[in-house]
């Protein structure tokens, strides 16, 4: 029986993995730089081998390790920004086939696991020292496995199911990163954009765990849960706008939001071709984050539009433009979104989104007087104008409202200069009588 790239891909995503120990994570601390030893080991039956076992054996070191972009070394490396690398845990890159004493009826994924490590055990490679994980690939004729892959998670453990030749990056990356704790990512499906009806349906498609195969990467919340976005994701505990640059790629900025939602979590990412990724992935994405548990969040798809990695549905038809949770007084809305930038505001704590970024009003500035000099006027001014100019002044010179006010009508000096201009009127007619007079008595 033979797949398609993507039936196996279904199936790898479809089914329940073997979970060690999975309790709500919280968002890690910067991760230092992996280097993890991975053994792939090919695996036969007493009953049933593989079709085509030089071509198996030919593709193996190329799956795992090869230099291309599709090679498990070079999607980890790169979606991790090199903080997380697997190479060989042996010179010849992987080991077999071996053969079983078992049947491969039935499935028997737990035998093979024991048997394959008792069989590393006789050739003096130890678990921890030699390898650090163990993929056991055997040909899935005989099997009945319903899945492509199955993994533990996390763990160091994973099971290929090959179907044809190759099993491919998308199943062995899918695999590997259930071992770093990552869940098969869904969707839920918030019509309108309000946070408060909700319901789950389907998968993500913007990552592999979610069926968008190894182009999509993985999501922000997967890599805030593995360390990798710690020194690039913004805690955001205030309104106000946001600027996000592309979740994968070079350089430096913001790469993910993460908003408290109640007891969950909002995640916020931007998605932009970079790189491997994302070539068919564009606009703001979010997730939820149940309890704190970041390698569980959830796609929040606000159409019925149902991206997938399959049809040919428009790169950002199911990017974000709005959201708000009534409950938890929280709004999201998307400015802007393209050429490699996002903006975003967030109001919090039932802050009105208008008001976000809204210029603040500024009072009026207090008018300010000045007193003109009298046309005519000494320099050194009367006691009066002294006293005058100075009674509306404040230490530092500028004018009061007192003074202020005396801009609109008469001001005292002109009030001083006009009673002195009568005075002096009124002493030169005095002048002229006297004069007169005495001139008069002169004549008599």
């Amino acid at each position: 029986m033979k797949l398609s790239a993507l039936g196996r891909i279904a199936l790898a995503t479809g089914v329940t993995v073997l979970t060690v120990g999975v309790l709500p994570d919280s968002a890690q601390a910067a991760a230092p730089s992996v280097k993890r030893k991975i053994l792939p080991v090919l695996v036969e039956f007493s009953d049933a081998s593989f079709q085509f076992p030089d071509k198996v054996k030919a593709s193996t070191p190329d799956t795992y390790f090869g230099s291309k972009k599709d090679s498990a070394a070079s999607f980890l490396s790169e979606v991790s920004r090199g903080r997380y690398t697997v190479v060989p845990a042996v010179t010849g890159q992987f080991l077999g086939p071996i053969t079983l004493d078992l049947s491969a009826a039935g499935c028997p994924h737990g035998q093979i696991n024991t048997m394959t490590r008792a069989e590393l055990a006789k050739r003096g490679l130890v678990a921890g020292e030699d390898y650090d994980s163990l993929s056991m690939v055997f040909p899935a004729q005989k099997t009945n496995c319903p899945w492509a892959g199955l993994a533990t998670q996390p763990g160091p453990t994973t099971w290929i199911n090959l179907y044809g030749t190759a099993s491919g990056i998308d199943v062995v990356g899918h695999e590997l990163g259930h071992n770093l704790g990552f869940r098969h990512q869904g969707r839920f499906l918030c019509t309108g954009g309000d946070l408060t009806a909700c319901r789950s349906e389907g998968s993500s498609y913007k990552s592999i765990m979610g069926g968008g195969g190894y182009r999509s990467g993985f999501t922000s919340p997967e890599m805030i849960h593995a360390g990798w976005l710690s020194d690039s994701t913004t805690k955001v505990t205030k309104s106000g706008i946001y600027t996000l640059r592309p979740l994968h790629g070079t350089g430096s900025g913001t790469r993910a939001l993460d908003i408290a939602l109640g007891k969950d979590r909002l995640v916020l990412e931007y998605r932009h071709a970079a790189g491997s990724f994302d070539a068919t992935i564009e606009g703001v994405h979010a997730y939820r984050v149940p309890t704190g548990t970041y390698s569980g969040a959830s796609l929040i798809d606000t159409t019925t539009a149902n991206k997938t990695a399959a049809n040919d549905a428009p790169a950002n038809v199911d990017a974000v433009k709005k959201l708000t949770d009534r409950t938890n007084r929280v709004s999201v809305a998307v400015v802007s979104s393209g050429n490699g930038t996002a903006k975003i505001k967030v109001a919090l704590n039932g802050d009105s989104l208008a008001a976000v970024g809204a210029p603040k009003a500024s009072p009026s500035p207090t008018p300010t007087a000045s007193v003109s000099p009298t046309p005519g006027a000494s320099a050194s001014p009367t006691a009066g104008e002294v006293a005058a100019g100075d009674a509306g002044a404040t230490p530092d010179g500028s004018a009061t409202a007192d003074l202020a006010a005396t801009t609109t009508g008469t001001s005292r000096t002109g009030l001083l200069a006009a009673a002195g201009a009568v005075a002096l009127v009124l002493a030169a007619v005095v002048t002229l009588f006297l004069t007169r007079r005495r001139g008069r008595g002169k004549h008599a």
